[in-house]
């Protein structure tokens, strides 16, 4: 019986070491996942923030007419150069995130609106219709064409955080209703 229980005095050794190793493996797996999915989350985060802020000044843009008049100056207060917005998440007067205009927003299309299309029950559509019985000194009275004219426009923002590498660019299309005599100054 000596002899057997002499081969056994190491065996609890090793496997507790093996069970050692073995924990050791899970927990350090367990850090990397979650680690990585930090970063992952952490990724979302700024993605979704510049997302924000790209959207954010596209409505800014398009809230004024300022981006008709001027396209390469579309912003009303831009820091540091012409059409760059910054945005301050935190409200610590750093901004995060930095938006231009690039390129400047451009006039895609322009169509003066047909006297027959316009709803004189709506009060914009009654205000391009306005004159039109005289059709004195109007441009384009006697083709029909009212003193408004449809224009779409293409805005394109690029978002980078000053922090991280995150970059957003976002492409989006305005339409506006612009006084035809304006066609050929906006929308050359």
């Amino acid at each position: 019986m000596n002899a057997g229980i002499r081969r056994q005095e190491g065996s609890t050794l090793v496997i507790a070491l093996i069970m050692l190793v073995v924990t050791t493996l899970l927990a350090v797996s367990s850090f990397s996942t979650t680690n990585m999915n930090l970063k992952v989350v952490g990724n979302m985060q700024s993605r979704g923030e510049a997302l924000h802020a790209t959207q954010q000044a596209i409505e800014t843009v398009i809230s004024t007419p300022q981006f008709i008049a001027n396209p390469a100056n579309a912003v009303l207060n831009p820091c540091g150069s012409a059409n760059t917005l910054c945005t301050d998440l935190t409200g610590d007067s750093t901004p995060e995130y930095t938006t231009r205009l690039v390129p400047a927003p451009s006039c895609v299309s322009a169509k003066a609106i047909k006297v027959s299309e316009l709803t004189l029950s709506n009060a914009e559509d009654l205000g391009c219709a306005a004159g039109q019985a005289q059709q004195f000194g109007v441009a384009g009275a006697a083709s029909g064409d009212s003193l408004c004219a449809n224009t779409a426009w293409e805005i394109t923002a690029a978002t980078s955080a000053t922090v991280s590498r995150t970059r957003v660019t976002v492409t989006q299309g305005v339409a506006v209703r612009i006084g035809a005599d304006d066609i050929a100054s906006a929308c050359p």
